[in-house]
């Protein structure tokens, strides 16, 4: 018998849901997690770092399933959400001063069960600090409905655990979708560095997009405009065992380097966080072969996969197929986010 999502979440007290491209279960994964928690005698919070829980999609305009909520659900969401479109009663708790297109941020208890859409903070920091007002006011489980393309939200400086959906929505070929999923898995699921020198040299970097070289004579921050190739031949870098890229590491930053003759075995390439990585996967298979090992400071604790196989679009995959495909592809628990918790 599969393990129900809650089972899976059960060590942690806060948890990331995002999606692999709009419409792949996120929200029904959140309502799943809802329920399945529901009478357990544990204090939800929710927020969004998008909107989430209205009807119908803004973009593809496609339906959408709402969120409800039980009564004592601490909730932080828009103020012209709350007044529009959330029908519970409500206990207003604190203004959290984080602003956004709809209005500030307000964090509230619900005195009744009902639907509510959440709208909320979209910087790291903001989160943070809101999960800690959450746990204030005696929440035991923080829910943040997130977003693939904001990774670094995600982080376990932000959640302990996140969810990854994925489904029929992302592409008609089921082929693409394995793929593609496995290979984020793959991103969401790096090592953190090991290496004590180089995280205290990135903490005090004034150019945090800066690149930094490690090793047997220290830290190197590279000048402005000096290409990694070449700096990888300077005194400088003599002995190097990690470059430290602040930036995104892309298909045009890495191609001179697996095109150089430079012995590249035994590097680690580190980034802040997975969002930071927006490497095809032949180039990203191409550093292996090359002996690069990628690693990041901060990564994120992929607890599972929830599969979604039919599409908001009017197609659907053979979902044991799907989930068969996807359980051979990557190390998680994969769970059909559409099938009722047992």
């Amino acid at each position: 018998m599969k393990p129900t999502i809650s089972t899976l979440i059960e060590p942690y007290r806060s948890i990331s849901i995002i999606g692999m491209c709009k419409n792949a279960g996120k929200t029904t994964v959140l309502n799943r997690i809802i329920r399945e928690l529901a009478g357990g005698g544990q204090r939800l919070a929710l927020t969004s770092i998008g909107r989430d829980g209205e009807d119908k999609d803004l973009v593809t305009g496609t339906k959408k399933p709402g969120i409800y909520i039980r009564e004592g659900t601490l909730v932080a969401t828009a103020s012209d959400l709350i007044l529009r479109h959330c029908d519970v009663s409500r206990e207003i708790l604190a203004a959290t001063g984080v602003s956004t297109p709809m209005g500030e941020v307000i964090l509230l208890r619900a005195r009744s069960d009902g639907s509510v859409q959440l709208a909320g903070p979209s910087a790291t920091s903001q989160l943070a600090r809101l999960r800690e007002d959450f746990f204030q006011f005696g929440a035991d489980v923080v829910l943040i409905d997130g977003a693939l393309s904001r990774k670094t939200l995600c982080s376990r400086s932000v959640t302990e655990a996140t969810i990854l959906c994925t489904g029929a929505s992302y592409n008609k070929n089921i082929d693409t979708v394995v793929e593609d999923t496995a290979y984020y898995c793959q991103l969401l699921t790096l090592p953190e560095t090991e290496d004590g020198a180089l995280r205290r040299a990135t903490a005090e970097l004034d150019d945090p997009r800066a690149t930094v070289i490690a090793g047997e004579q220290g830290s190197w921050t590279l000048p402005a405009g000096l290409a990694v190739p070449d700096a990888l031949r300077r005194e400088e870098a003599a002995g190097a065992c990690s470059i430290f890229f602040g930036g995104a590491l892309t298909d045009f930053a890495v191609k001179p380097l697996i095109m150089s003759s430079e012995k590249l075995e035994g590097l680690t390439f580190v980034v802040r966080d997975s969002s930071k990585i927006l490497l095809s996967p032949d180039n990203f298979q191409r550093l292996g072969r090359r002996g690069v090992d990628l690693r990041v400071l901060d990564n994120v604790n992929l607890v599972a996969l929830a599969i979604n196989p039919f599409s908001a679009y009017g197609y659907h995959f053979n979902k044991d197929e799907l989930m068969a495909r996807m359980e051979a592809r990557v190390g998680l628990p994969v769970i059909n986010a559409r099938e009722d918790a047992i």
